[in-house]
């Protein structure tokens, strides 16, 4: 008797662990849920950019968190009332299936639970009743392993959506346009229904199939599940189903690629940029790419001085074979050119060696065995600093240079986050001044980002830091201040007001380059040829300024903060002389009609007035002009003296 006790323990024991001996031998494949696309994000975590799985399958990780709570509940009821209670098989609706089966002698339905159609997903099979077993098993197992919330994101991100599209996230993207987050009940249900018979329900092929299903779905147990009441039913009832597919996400298609290729499958990775401003940005490139050499290419980008984070980022015609399109423009060594002389000048006002009203010798002149020559081969005699730095001339520029010392200067470039590229084994030099070396568009823009910031150096960056980046100061910050303050100037063919800008081009018209700055925004333009051949005429005046111009215009203008200009410590200039405006004071409200006095005190003369960047006629020994306003509206009010100060108002005229 006891011995048939023990062979009964035993053989309840071994039934007891033959599931779990089963579970490990045989364990589910999540290999398909595990492979998921890559998602890119901007700065407010909407979508830029999704990239596929190999093969082409736009599968992207759902969770129930990223659907409203609406289409779970929609969901479970269609598909699945029992979920919440039943261990992955629910023996009432297999029972019923069956009897349907029986009574019809087809299958009306199924019976599967969403945790059977989750295993379904994750390892599809022929529709038989040995698929059924395994299913049911599967099932099992999937509860044992996950919760409730991990198995319904595996049905989320699996749900066939029609054609290459799996997941409600994609389907979302795909047929909505957007995040499934928003979709309201009617495109939820829709979705739903889709998972049912992909291609015979696709709405861009079987719309009215596609409208039916749906309707079914929002009328058999949406409203008794609590998901939608009456009203949103019979809204959604009403509304049309998408007819076309809508391109996925693809902005910022280089960055994508270049953070995708070293994610784990299924990353959702956050940058720094805008949305908004990168769909402006890339319309703004498109569009500016028509009026260019066919073979021409173009990169734009746009940070934010204080963080050095990146808002939008256009590295090249992306696709596009004749252009380069697979190349990363902004990472691109090329020639700044005369971009790089507000820099030489900074470090020349730090040193002593000149002032912004320091006259300056343009005349031919030789260094040695190097004899330069300004872009236009004639010179202007004497010519302050600050002009010669606004005209770009060279000789003045490789005088400075000869002052202060290339290797110091170099080393100043290195220190702020964008060392000069030399060919091995040469030391910096003269032609530095003029662009002789190697720099990249990202290097560039934290260059002028540094000048914005007061002398602070640090590179610009595309992904969200933990903590800002501490940065060292590398050039004084009234020396960054005055070159700054001197490049304050009106876009020659008309653009925001208060941007300091600076162009370059490279010999032989190879590279065209400007930049932009104010208090808060820096942008830089580069257009050429990716190979690097000559563009013939081609300068940054003509061809990246007015691409500049645009880009300002898209950012916030009102109201659009100055740059600070900061005079030099005693002996070089006296604080109590600054530039600044006596009339109208900031935040002025004056009455139409009539004349204003624009006055202001210090500076060195000549003063020049502007408004909203236009010049008023004004006595080069005065210092106040008289301007009459056009109408009611706002204004913005600039003074600027010969050393390149600035001080600026913002009144209102009603």
């Amino acid at each position: 008797m006891r011995g048939r006790v023990g062979w009964g323990l035993c053989a309840l024991l071994l039934l007891a662990l033959t599931p779990f001996a089963l579970d490990r031998l045989f364990p589910p494949d999540l290999s398909r849920y595990r492979s998921t696309g890559t998602e890119i994000l901007d700065r407010e975590g909407r979508t830029l950019s999704v990239l596929p799985v190999a093969g082409g399958t736009w599968r992207l990780r759902t969770t129930p968190q990223d659907v409203p709570p609406h289409l779970v509940a929609m969901l479970v009821a269609a598909e699945d009332r029992r979920f919440l209670s039943h261990p992955g098989v629910d023996p009432l609706a297999l029972a019923r299936a069956a009897a349907q089966w029986l009574r019809a002698g087809r299958v009306v339905s199924g019976g599967s639970t969403l945790t059977m159609q989750a295993a379904r997903l994750l390892e599809p099979r022929p529709r038989t009743l040995r698929s059924k077993a395994i299913e049911s098993f599967r099932a099992l197992q999937l509860e044992a392993r996950f919760s409730k919330d991990e198995i319904l994101a595996i049905w989320l991100t699996l749900a066939p959506q029609g054609g290459n599209l799996e997941g409600l996230r994609a389907g979302s993207l795909a047929w909505f346009g957007r995040a499934p987050a928003t979709l309201d009940a009617a495109e939820s249900a829709l979705l739903i229904a889709l998972a049912r018979r992909p291609e015979a329900l696709r709405p861009d092929r079987h719309v009215e199939a596609a409208r039916r299903a749906r309707d079914a779905v929002l009328l058999a147990r949406a409203p008794e599940a609590g998901a939608v009441n009456d009203g949103e039913r019979a809204h959604a009832l009403a509304q049309s189903v998408p007819v076309q597919r809508q391109p996925m996400p693809r902005l910022a298609p280089h960055l994508a690629r270049e953070l995708a290729r070293n994610a784990e499958p299924g990353a959702r990775i956050a940058t720094t940029l805008d949305r908004d401003l990168q769909r402006a940005a890339e319309r703004l490139a498109f569009e500016a790419l028509r009026d260019l050499h066919s073979r021409a290419a173009l990169a734009l980008v746009i940070a934010e001085t204080q963080s050095r984070e990146v808002r939008a980022l256009v590295a090249g015609a992306f696709g596009e074979e004749a252009r380069a399109g697979m190349m990363d423009l902004t990472r691109a060594v090329r020639s700044p050119g005369s971009a790089l002389k507000p820099f030489l000048y900074a470090l020349a006002f730090e040193h002593g060696v000149v002032r912004p009203d320091t006259v300056l010798s343009d005349m031919p002149r030789r260094f040695g065995s190097y004899a330069p020559e300004n872009f236009d081969r004639g010179f202007e005699g004497r010519i302050t600093a600050a002009e010669a730095l606004r005209r770009s001339l060279n000789l003045p520029a490789v005088a400075l240079l000869n002052e202060v010392g290339p290797l110091r200067f170099a080393s100043l470039l290195k220190a702020s986050g964008a060392p000069p590229r030399l060919p091995a084994g040469t030391e910096p030099s003269l032609p530095l001044a003029l662009g002789g070396a190697g720099m990249t568009l990202r290097g560039m823009v934290s260059l002028y980002a540094m000048l914005a910031e007061g002398g602070q150096g640090g590179t610009i960056r595309v992904l969200p830091g933990a903590e800002e980046q501490e940065r060292p100061r590398v050039l004084a910050g009234f020396a960054a201040a005055q070159a700054a303050g001197v490049l304050v100037q009106p876009f020659p063919r008309g653009g925001p007001a208060g941007v300091a800008w600076k162009t370059g081009t490279s010999w032989g018209g190879r590279d065209a380059w400007a930049f932009g700055l104010d208090a808060r925004h820096v942008a830089g333009v580069w257009i050429g040829r990716p190979d690097g051949t000559a563009m013939p005429g081609a300068t940054g005046a003509t061809l990246a300024l007015p691409v500049l111009a645009r880009a300002f215009a898209l950012l916030p203008a009102a109201p659009r903060e100055a740059l600070p200009v900061r005079a030099a410590p005693a002996p070089f200039a006296e604080a109590a002389d600054r530039l600044r405006l006596l009339f109208p004071m900031p935040g002025a409200v004056l009455a139409e009609g009539g004349s204003v006095t624009i006055r202001a005190a210090g500076g060195r003369r000549p003063l020049t007035f502007l408004v909203d960047g236009a010049p008023v006629e004004a006595h080069r020994a005065r210092r106040e002009t008289a301007w009459t306003p056009p109408g009611p509206g706002f204004y913005r009010i600039t003074v600027l003296d010969a050393e390149g100060a600035a001080a600026r108002a913002e009144l209102r005229v009603r």
